[in-house]
């Protein structure tokens, strides 16, 4: 039996059992006390380092808790076998990370705080906080905060045409995840088949593949998705943003619209159409959505507050037509709400004093300042080597580069400058060199210098 002993701070805030323990812990990974030893009795124990017998059996109930050690009864305490050998040894970290360690990564690329009001939302997140403190202690609605669906309803109707009651619409952690409940209410329809856009929005379409649907990617014209392409005779959906398609910027015309609402009604398929940021548009009033023109039932509409909000908000939605919505109602109980219910209340009071109207309002009229600087720049100092081509919504541009220069070094020559520039090669199977800028982070003073840099650094 080997004598025991540790090496007591007696001035330590660590108690004294759990400094008993960390010295018997590691003394058995560090092989000093070998497998099958038996320990000194609690009653010796306590003898031996002048503690308390309750201090001795604290500590080792403790080592029997984690499995160090093992009780015999009439016998005592004996170590456990355990699956390393002698020479493993269980380090702490030099340092543990505490408040006054703790740091927040910068950010990859130029941000621009003027984009929202911080200070409204915690007004609205401490009202949550103060006067809702009850609803808090449970979990949110797997369908999503019925408050927030109450406004969500009114202010699609208001803005982009959509009809929904707040019981037609789901709640989600982002539009990935809402595509994940879609793929299980398609299965359920028997539905296999999804097209998308090509070029579109890659994380979607990897959702629906890693789901086990079949996947065909149409072509967009500058109408929009080419129609013609898609499947007959076969029930299947198709992931479409009709009003900014992303990255190329189109819109889909209002006769090309009832063409997309024929074939779902005449092969009973389904358009998901994604609304995303279709808001931000800086000339003449916002495209309305699809939604609004379908009488069949045959549209789910997806939208979110991310470019609207900030992007960490993550809170995203979708209207479902009534047959998708009894299938949702069967199976939701089935998953829990990721969405976070503080936020999903602190934007719903957000939207019902009015503040998302007034910050919607205020980003229109200073992403299009930004998006006329951009373009001045643009044509200014790369003349004949960049060619804009979307310029009239969203939060970015589509951008046509004349170079010799791979389109991933041009985009990692924008990043060394703080500048989020993504080759389009990433979202499509097409030979294309276009690039998509993203200009709404970029503070509308410094927009003149970085683009003017960023062509620099692409021309040396």
């Amino acid at each position: 039996m080997k004598m025991i002993s540790p090496d007591f701070d007696n001035s330590s805030k660590t108690p004294l059992y759990i400094q008993l323990y960390d010295y018997l812990k590691s003394e058995i990974t560090g092989g000093a006390i070998g497998s099958g030893e038996k320990l000194p009795s609690l009653r010796k124990l306590s003898r031996d380092l002048s503690i308390s017998i309750t201090t001795a059996d604290l500590a080792y109930s403790q080592l029997a808790v984690e499995g160090y050690i093992y009780s015999v009864p009439q016998s005592g305490y004996y170590v456990s076998e355990l699956n390393f050998g002698a020479d493993h040894e269980i380090t702490p970290p030099e340092k543990l990370i505490g408040h006054d360690t703790f740091t927040i990564n910068k950010p990859a690329y130029r941000c621009d705080l003027s984009c929202f009001n911080f200070v409204k939302w915690k007004k609205c997140m401490a009202k949550v906080l103060n006067e809702y403190p009850e609803a808090l202690l449970y979990e949110s609605d797997p369908q999503g905060e019925e408050a927030l669906r109450c406004e969500i309803s009114k202010y699609v109707y208001s803005s982009r045409g959509v009809i929904a009651s707040p019981d037609q619409i789901v709640i989600g952690a982002g539009t990935q995840q809402l595509t994940s409940h879609l793929c299980r209410i398609m299965k359920r329809m028997n539905i296999g088949l999804v097209s998308t856009e090509d070029p579109g929005y890659l994380p979607v379409q990897n959702i629906f593949r890693d789901h086990g649907f079949s996947l065909t990617k149409i072509p967009v014209t500058q109408d929009g998705i080419n129609i013609s392409k898609l499947p007959t005779n076969l029930a299947s959906a198709v992931y479409v943003s009709p009003s900014n398609q992303f990255p190329t910027g189109s819109v889909m015309p209002v006769g090309r619209r009832y063409q997309l609402l024929k074939w779902a009604t005449e092969n009973k398929s389904y358009i998901l159409e994604d609304d995303y940021d279709s808001e931000l548009r800086y000339f003449g009033k916002p495209v309305p959505a699809l939604q609004g023109l379908d009488k069949n039932s045959r549209v789910v509409y997806l939208g979110s507050f991310s470019s609207t909000l900030f992007p960490a908000i993550k809170i995203s939605y979708m209207v479902l037509p009534e047959e998708m919505m009894n299938i949702w109602s069967d199976i939701k109980t089935d998953y829990t709400q990721t969405c976070s219910k503080t936020e999903q209340l602190t934007l719903a009071l957000f939207m019902a004093d009015g503040s998302y109207s007034t910050n919607i309002k205020k980003l229109r009229k200073l992403y299009s300042q930004k998006l006329q600087v951009a373009l001045s720049a643009f044509n200014a100092y790369a003349d004949g080597i960049v060619q804009p081509v979307n310029t009239q919504s969203g939060i970015n541009i589509l951008l046509k580069v004349r170079t010799k220069k791979d389109p991933i070094h041009l985009s990692e020559l924008a990043r060394s400058l703080g500048l989020n520039v993504i080759p389009t090669a990433e979202l499509t199977d097409q030979d294309t060199s276009a690039l998509i800028f993203y200009y709404n982070q970029i503070p509308l003073e410094e927009m003149d210098a970085a683009i003017e840099n960023m062509i620099n650094k692409w021309t040396e």
